[in-house]
C-alpha cells in the first residue's frame, strides 16, 4: 500500500504553480488577475454546459465578496463561511444527505419558463 501512495504522490501534478502564481501576484497583481479570470473560465468550460451558468454565478458571487472584504484574510474568512453554510445550513448538502437517508428526499420542483414577447419602447423627450 505505501508503493502506491508514494506513485500517486510521484506522479501528480497541480493545475497551477503555487510558487509561480503567488510570484506573479506579487510583482504583478493586474497580471496575476487577468490569468485568473481565464483559468476560472477555462475550468468552467469544461464543465457540463447545464452546470455552466450556475458556476459563472457563483464565481460572481465569490467575486464580488473578494472585492467587498477590507483585505485577502476577511475575503478568506467570509468565502469560508459560504462554504460552511452551504454545507450544514438551511438546505444545505448535510440536510438534503440526511433526507435521502431517512428516504424523505423530494427533488427540488421543475417549471416551465415562459418567454414573453418584447414590447416596444416609447420614449419621451422632456
Amino acid at each position: 500500500m505505501p508503493e502506491l501512495q508514494t506513485e500517486q504522490a510521484n506522479t501528480y501534478r497541480p493545475l497551477v504553480d503555487f510558487d509561480q502564481w503567488s510570484e506573479l501576484a506579487r510583482t504583478n497583481p493586474d497580471a496575476f488577475e487577468a490569468k485568473r479570470a481565464e483559468f476560472i473560465e477555462q475550468t468552467i468550460q469544461r464543465m457540463p454546459a447545464e452546470k455552466q451558468q450556475r458556476m459563472r454565478c457563483l464565481q460572481w458571487k465569490i467575486d464580488q465578496v473578494r472585492e467587498q472584504a477590507g483585505n485577502p484574510m476577511a475575503a478568506c474568512i467570509k468565502l469560508s463561511e459560504m462554504m460552511w453554510d452551504s454545507l450544514v445550513g438551511p438546505g444545505g448538502l448535510r440536510e438534503v444527505l440526511e433526507r435521502v437517508g431517512e428516504g424523505k428526499y423530494e427533488p427540488p420542483p421543475r417549471a416551465e419558463v415562459l418567454a414573453f414577447e418584447a414590447r416596444p419602447r416609447e420614449f419621451q423627450q422632456s
